[in-house]
């Protein structure tokens, strides 16, 4: 079922998008305050590689279960319970903090249970998009999205550690609250259209036949496997820099908390020029060619941050800019196509299931990059990832059909993919 979206309901969308972005400052915040707390106390390379296993396991579970209720649920109870919850867990973990109990299971299975709320919240609101939002709108929006993304994200971190001058830890978190709130407001008084047809509430299709309809959906869509594997392959090989780096500049560089957040606003810096740059152009050409190239630039950017001289933050936050500029470029190609290829209703299914396959092995990175972050080194660990990345994108590039894809005119064929889809389900029924 397509919804005709109008200008109200992207009035609506917008209001609805900037709570969203509130909310998500409070989130990195509790994000940035845990993780320098972690590695300020225990100063273990172990210890951050289990946070992060901890974090993206439960997700990568729950996110293909997430996607399905996402189209099966009216998305705007949804956002509102898991958010809620998310909430009312950092009200607890500060309770227990301020009372002693510190623990670090206690902070693992915190991250755990936000990351199973995130992975209903994240393929919710990408659901959202295309339900609300004019398809001649939909790559700025998304380059809009990820500009405001990136300005939250370079002032967080900066927040945070300000907070935490003035404030402990515990204190920190209360910004995750308060943001739930000032999100909350216009979330009420929206309405998020429900995709779903009476027919498909009475036929009550089975859990079982819409999570393999979200496989099917993706399958069908040419040259999708090929970049799922990329992408598969390529957060595996990121994975030390995602989880590492507030150890590489708290022990290798001996960085402070501020100066590990000016270095964290040098990649979200790059990510807002980035975003700047696909909010403004309408239209990519070339879809598949550009992907690997900047992916490529990016690994680059990588292996030379590896080896950065001692302290040299300067050359740190340019290596880390290039990094983040390119990022936009990637993600605005990549939803675009998903959104404007995927049939409304079953986006929920797709996105969670592109979600988990990407992130399935991240965790297990986690666990195998902690001891050899001891082995190697986290400089050569850091290069020799990035080297790795590179041969992988030239192969993928060099040997596969991908770079035959033209994603130009996909839209075009929705209804085709939308009909055949429901031709398959039959046939399963």
């Amino acid at each position: 079922m397509e919804l005709i979206t109008t200008e109200s309901s992207f009035r609506q969308y917008l209001a609805f998008w900037s709570g969203q972005i509130v909310s998500l400052l409070g989130s990195i915040v509790v994000q940035f305050v845990l993780i320098w707390y972690l590695t300020v106390i225990t100063e273990n390379p172990l210890v951050l590689s289990l946070a992060s296993f901890f974090y993206y396991l439960p997700m990568i579970f729950a996110m293909p279960i997430a996607g399905v209720f996402s189209d099966r649920w009216n998305r705007k109870k949804l956002i509102i319970i898991v958010d809620s919850s998310q909430a009312f867990a950092t009200f607890i973990l500060i309770i227990l903090l301020t009372i002693g109990i510190t623990d670090l299971w206690m902070i693992f299975s915190f991250m755990s249970l936000r990351s199973i709320l995130q992975a209903f919240h994240q393929p919710t609101v990408n659901a959202i998009v295309p339900t609300m939002v004019p398809k001649d709108k939909l790559s700025r929006i998304n380059g809009v999205n990820f500009l405001a993304s990136g300005v939250v994200q370079l002032i967080a971190p900066v927040l945070a550690a300000s907070l935490l001058i003035f404030m402990t830890p515990f204190q920190a978190l209360w910004i995750d609250v308060i943001t739930f709130f000032i999100a909350l407001i216009p979330l009420l008084f929206i309405s998020i259209p429900i995709v779903r047809t009476e027919a498909e509430k009475k036929e009550k299709v089975s859990f079982s036949v819409e999570f393999k309809d979200g496989f099917r959906t993706l399958r069908m869509i040419p040259g999708m496997i090929i970049l799922l594997l990329m992408a598969m392959l390529l957060n595996f090989l990121i994975q030390p820099l995602s989880t590492l780096l507030p150890y590489f500049a708290y022990v290798i560089h001996s960085a402070t908390a501020f100066e590990y957040a000016i270095l964290a606003t040098g990649f979200q810096g790059g990510i807002i020029l980035g975003a700047i740059l696909t909010a403004i152009k309408k239209q990519w050409k070339h879809k598949i060619k550009v992907t690997f190239i900047v992916l490529e630039v990016f690994m680059v950017g990588y292996a030379m941050l590896g080896y950065s001289p001692y302290r040299a933050f300067f050359f740190m936050i340019i290596t880390s800019f290039i990094m983040g500029f390119v990022l936009p470029i990637v993600n605005t190609i990549f939803q675009t196509v998903m959104q404007t290829a995927i049939p409304h209703d079953k986006l929920g299914r797709a996105s969670s299931i592109d979600s988990t396959l990407s992130m399935l092995i991240t965790p297990f990175g986690a666990l195998i990059f902690g001891p050899l972050a001891l082995v190697l080194g986290v400089p050569n660990l850091f290069f020799f990832s990035a080297l790795l990345g590179m041969a992988v994108i030239a192969c993928l590039y060099t040997f596969t059909g991908i770079r035959h894809v033209n994603y130009d005119d996909m839209a075009e064929n929705l209804s085709e993919i939308s009909k055949e889809i429901k031709e398959e389900l039959e046939i399963i029924e």
